[in-house]
């Protein structure tokens, strides 16, 4: 009887996939929370930010349980808290996406005023608006850029309806939101590795779209939640970079991954015509 011991036959080991790590402003409320939710849900782990500290740590307590999570907040005209998302992310090893969500109707409160005309517009507060939404995502971006080309990963900036379309009361956030929209595809021309799409969500029940109606009933729009299997859709796809409506992705869509130049998938220019006549918003 041989009683020589058999070597096992070498196996070869897997080494488990690194957790993705995502980035997301605004997330304390509104889309930034359900899409914070859904990426967590999804195993990525999250660096979120949003200005009003109580409510962004109701949120990490909510998400710590699914994933780990860092919440740091600030506001992201800040230099020095954009360095600290950027230091946080790469503590997880390196943002593969970014979302930029947080943004600002007029720079300051509007306490119930009517949005106001480009006419009678505070200059501080149309300074503010262009900071928030357009200079506060380039800048965060740009530190980031080196985590996401390492990861072939994505840029997700939030935009708007009014960024095509003219409302009266929307200039400043309407042109702030275009500027964003146009920063998004020279950044996708210089890099051609990356994803970077400026995705409108359509009409939405939140508290900065209530702010913009004051005294008005906006129930009748839909909560967030329900956009964000499209944004799902959208990550899962990974089309060609451009400018996109979420209603144009679902979960089964046959569009996602289309050519934005073909017509079949992006929104090149003009958006197509959108119910109601109320424009969209980003943040939140």
């Amino acid at each position: 009887m041989d009683n020589t011991a058999h070597a096992a036959a070498p196996t070869t080991a897997t080494a488990p996939a690194s957790p993705r790590v995502a980035v997301v402003t605004g997330a304390s409320r509104g889309l930034g929370l359900e899409l914070a939710r859904a990426l967590a849900a999804d195993g990525w782990q999250l660096v979120i930010t949003a200005r009003g500290e109580n409510e962004l740590l109701a949120v990490e307590r909510e998400l710590a349980g699914r994933t780990k999570v860092v919440a740091l907040a600030g506001s992201v005209v800040d230099d020095d808290h954009r360095e600290r998302l950027a230091e946080a992310a790469a503590a997880l090893g390196g943002a593969e996406l970014l979302v930029n969500n947080a943004s600002t109707l007029t720079g300051y409160p509007l306490e119930g005023a009517p949005l106001p005309k480009l006419a009678e517009f505070p200059l501080p507060g149309l300074l503010e608006t262009f900071e928030v939404n357009v200079l506060g995502p380039i800048a965060l971006t740009q530190l980031l850029l080196p985590q996401l080309r390492s990861h072939r990963g994505s840029v997700l900036n939030l935009s708007s309806d009014a960024a095509v379309e003219a409302y009266a009361g929307w200039g400043g956030y309407g042109a702030s939101k275009a500027a964003l929209d146009h920063a998004s595809a020279v950044l996708a021309e210089e890099e051609p590795e990356l994803r970077v799409w400026a995705v409108d969500p359509g009409d939405m029940r939140t508290v900065m779209h209530q702010e913009a109606f004051p005294g008005e009933d906006i129930s009748d729009r839909p909560l967030p939640v329900t956009v964000v299997p499209a944004f799902l859709a959208l990550l899962a796809g990974r089309p060609d970079s451009g400018r996109y409506r979420a209603g144009d992705f679902h979960p089964a869509d046959p569009h996602v991954g289309a050519d934005p130049h073909d017509g079949a998938g992006a929104v090149q220019g003009e958006d197509a015509p959108l119910t109601g006549s109320a424009p969209t918003t980003g943040e939140h």
